[in-house]
């Protein structure tokens, strides 16, 4: 992988392109305390998923930054119909990366939390059967308490956080920072990246760029988002990795 921009102390056109390792990167994508990080892939034509899927996109480089992020974070968010259509498990763990997280101060493994209106997860998915930690199910409805029941029997915390709609992602977020899980990464679907957005409760993007051109009616990487008007975005760096791209981008503006 070659870091592309920025490159520091140089005009961007004379710099030479700089190699990066698992250290560079980790320090490229140093995740702050309080930040809601959001990552995705997506064609370059705009579609986030073939098939319905994201795994049909082939970023060259992302599955190693996608696991990169998941070690910085202290939890990764998503919402249940994504963890349906891809067969969500949990973080794929061992001793190195569990040695690194905590001497980063991380708990060894992040847990996964689901965004869920109805509770309507099948607690014999690889979500609840696969994982080294039991997810966290975040109920933005009233969810029936038959379903709240099989999902506390196969081991996960129910979390309310329903109430006035425009209010829901800024509850989902403190009933994570509550749980001492402030470094959150989001890994979409769309419809949850534009609540996020819509509430202001974004300040990253990681954006893998696939070389290729899916066309057809694929979905963008948000949905629903509407209010507020277009979002400025800070490029903060550009990593190239045979011919793809992974853009990282702060919302609204460079931070401090």
């Amino acid at each position: 992988m070659r870091l592309v921009w920025p490159l520091e102390g140089t005009s961007p056109r004379a710099a030479p392109e700089r190699e990066l390792d698992r250290d560079d990167l980790a320090e490229l994508y140093a995740h702050p305390e309080g930040v809601l990080r959001v990552n995705f892939v997506a064609s370059a034509d705009g579609a986030v998923a073939v098939d319905g899927v994201s795994s049909g996109l082939e970023a060259p480089g992302d599955r190693t930054v996608f696991g990169l992020l998941r070690e910085l974070a202290d939890v990764i968010l998503v919402g249940a119909g994504s963890v349906r259509a891809e067969g969500y498990r949990g973080a794929r763990t061992s001793p190195e990366r569990e040695a690194r997280r905590r001497a980063r101060g991380r708990a060894p493994v992040p847990p996964i939390a689901v965004v869920s209106t109805r509770g309507d997860l099948d607690p014999a998915s690889p979500l609840f059967t696969d994982t080294a930690i039991a997810p966290l199910v975040l109920l933005t409805g009233p969810a029936p308490e038959s379903a709240r029941s099989a999902l506390t029997g196969a081991g996960a915390e129910v979390v309310d956080v329903g109430g006035a709609p425009d209010s829901t992602p800024a509850a989902v977020v403190a009933a994570l920072a509550d749980r001492g899980l402030s470094r959150v990464l989001c890994e979409g679907g769309p419809a949850l990246f534009g609540a996020l957005l819509d509430a202001g409760c974004v300040d990253e993007l990681c954006l893998s760029l696939a070389p290729q051109l899916e066309g057809g009616t694929a979905g963008r990487i948000v949905a629903g988002a509407g209010s507020g008007g277009p979002r400025p975005l800070h490029l903060a760096s550009v990593v190239a990795h045979d011919d793809g791209l992974l853009l990282r981008y702060q919302v609204g503006g460079p931070r401090p």
